[in-house]
C-alpha cells in the first residue's frame, strides 16, 4: 500500500534551481523511493542523514539516478551511495545553512519509509 504525505514544498530553498512547477513531481520521486525502498533512517549528525535501502541493484540505479538528478538542480546536497556486504545505504549530507532542507526531507522518509 502506498502512503501519500501532502506536498509541502515550502521548504525548498532559494538555491534550488528545479522550475517550481517541476518541484511536485520530484517530491513525488522521492517519496516513491522512501515507500519502496527506504528500510530505516537515522541522523548520524546533524548534517548527515542515512538511509537504509532494500538491497537491490534495480533500488541502487533509481537512487543514483534520483540523487544525480537532484544534485544537478540543489548542488549544496552531497550524496553518497554504499554498496557493502548485501546493504544500500545512501546518505544525504548538507552545509549548516541548508540543515532544514535535511530535516524537511528526513521528516518525509521517516513517514513514508517502508519498514
Amino acid at each position: 500500500m502506498t502512503q501519500h504525505v501532502g506536498l509541502d514544498l515550502g521548504w525548498a530553498p532559494s538555491a534550488c534551481t528545479l522550475p517550481t512547477a517541476e518541484q511536485p513531481l520530484r517530491v513525488a520521486e522521492f517519496d516513491a523511493l522512501f515507500t519502496e525502498t527506504v528500510q530505516g533512517v537515522t541522523r548520524p549528525e546533524h548534517t548527515r542523514l542515512r538511509l537504509e535501502l532494500v538491497f537491490s541493484r534495480d533500488n541502487a540505479a533509481r537512487a543514483a539516478e534520483l540523487a544525480a538528478r537532484e544534485n544537478g538542480c540543489c548542488s549544496f546536497f552531497t550524496f553518497t551511495l554504499t554498496i557493502a556486504d548485501g546493504t544500500l545505504a545512501l546518505e544525504v549530507t548538507v552545509p549548516t545553512e541548508h540543515v532544514d532542507v535535511l530535516d524537511a526531507l528526513q521528516d518525509r522518509a521517516d513517514a513514508t519509509a517502508a519498514r
